[in-house]
């Protein structure tokens, strides 16, 4: 049973031998291995003078040195994080497990500050090459690249707030700290935690500012409910054709308001999510298709002709299909609310490209009285109105294309605005196509 037992190790230890030579004779070392081995060819060959090839050999195997100790190698590095980190054995597989089990992104780092280990939820902020990188190359934040620099020369553990802007804003609170395990040969590490607290973030601004907004808008429609009912409980008490007035105008107060209540709040939870792609799969025509439908009764009231124009064989876009519902809903109501004079709407759908890259436009085009260019670049702010009293009066809240904007920035889509006045208004949205292995909705 020993001699078994003595074979087996000896064959474990011979695999690992073999398999760490293997590791060890990668990246740099092979380039400057075949560059030698080819440098030596050429030279023997006549290609090249020898004194040209040793040059040129010397030169490549300075810029292959210097790049090594800047930025290490990947796969060496992997060996010897292993062995800092002490999980080489089969305990230390199984705690590397369940390290990636971790909800939260949790990065290593060696006392040169490179990335010695990173989680699976690491992956998303410093990709899946990090082993071997150092930190400044990795990372986009200075201050968590401060913080980790400054706990890994004095070891004192630190917990910092930061934001990364791009692509969509979000923020992470990073717990930083230095492990020494007090093992023989083992070498200190610099691990840092971080949690992403955007979520947290954006209900504290969609609290202040659901109070800011609806104390500033509900302000005016309150006053006029009041001044109504202190009418009615006076003088207008027993008229009754004033009753009736001015219970209409208050009906017509109280709508807006719900309108205004609700698409607050329809703004505040797309805000809320911002920071989430969706991933699903959605056939944009079809789409287009249920909001024109919803919209048969009022195209009819005000004698506006809908026409949808799209291309054979559309693509899916990735998307959240409430979310997308609500952009169009919001750009053909808009259109019919104040291009309605012209009686007639297109929709187009068609395939796009920016950047390179295969998109989906969706179109909603007007032919009603169309708007100033000063006026375009502030459309998509929230309350914001061309016309305050004739908004008002058509029943609209200033929230619809905030609403969109902030949608398809969700989607990490483009929206676009053009007009003339007298020759109406178009609005566009680029939509980024579905992975042919998401399922449609």
């Amino acid at each position: 049973m020993k001699m078994a037992a003595g074979g087996g190790s000896s064959s474990e230890r011979i695999r690992l031998w073999l398999r760490d030579f293997g590791f060890r004779w990668t990246g740099t070392r092979t380039f400057v291995v075949s560059a030698a081995v080819i440098f030596l060819l050429l030279a023997l060959f006549g290609a090249l003078h020898p004194v040209v090839a040793f040059c040129s050999f010397l030169l490549l195997a300075g810029i292959s040195a210097t790049r090594l100790m800047v930025v290490g190698e990947t796969m060496p590095i992997r060996l010897r994080a292993a062995e800092k980190t002490g999980m080489s054995d089969a305990n230390g597989r199984r705690a590397l497990a369940l390290v990636n089990r971790l909800p939260d992104p949790l990065i290593v780092f060696d006392e040169a500050g490179r990335v010695v280990l990173a989680n699976e939820a690491a992956e998303a902020l410093v990709g899946k090459a990090a082993p071997g990188r150092h930190v400044a190359t990795v990372l986009r934040s200075a201050p968590l690249i401060a913080a980790i620099e400054a706990v890994t020369k004095d070891g004192i553990q630190r917990t910092i707030e930061y934001s990364i802007p791009v692509p969509v804003q979000r923020h992470y609170s990073a717990y930083v700290a230095r492990v020494e395990s007090g093992e023989a040969g083992a070498f200190p590490v610099t691990l840092a935690l971080l949690r992403d607290v955007t979520e947290a973030h954006r209900v504290e601004a969609m609290r202040a500012d659901f109070v800011a907004f609806a104390s500033h808008e509900l302000k005016t429609p309150l006053a006029s409910l009041s001044g109504f009912i202190d009418t009615l409980r006076g003088h207008a008490r027993d008229d009754a054709e004033a009753r009736e007035k001015f219970l209409e105008i208050m009906a017509d107060q109280a709508n807006r308001m719900r309108r205004l209540i609700d698409d607050l709040l329809s703004l505040s939870r797309i805000e809320l999510r911002e920071h989430v792609r969706p991933s699903d799969a959605v056939n944009l025509l079809d789409v287009v298709g249920d909001v024109a439908d919803a919209l048969g009764p009022l195209l009819t009231e005000h004698g506006v002709a809908l026409t949808i124009d799209t291309e054979p064989s559309l693509p899916l876009v990735l998307g959240d299909r409430d979310e997308l519902t609500q952009v169009v809903q919001n750009l053909a109501d808009n259109a019919l609310r104040y291009g309605h004079s012209g009686k007639r709407i297109d929709i187009i759908l068609g395939r796009a490209e920016r950047s390179g890259k295969p998109m989906l436009r969706l179109t909603v085009r007007d032919y009603g009285p169309g708007i100033a260019k000063e006026y375009l670049p502030r459309l998509t702010e929230r309350f914001y109105r061309v016309d305050v009293a004739e908004s008002r009066a058509r029943g609209g809240t200033g929230l619809g294309l905030a609403i969109v904007k902030h949608i398809v920035n969700r989607h990490q889509g483009v929206l676009s605005i053009e007009s003339e006045v007298g020759e109406g208004a178009s609005f566009s949205v680029l939509l980024p196509l579905a992975p042919e292995t998401v399922s449609a909705k």
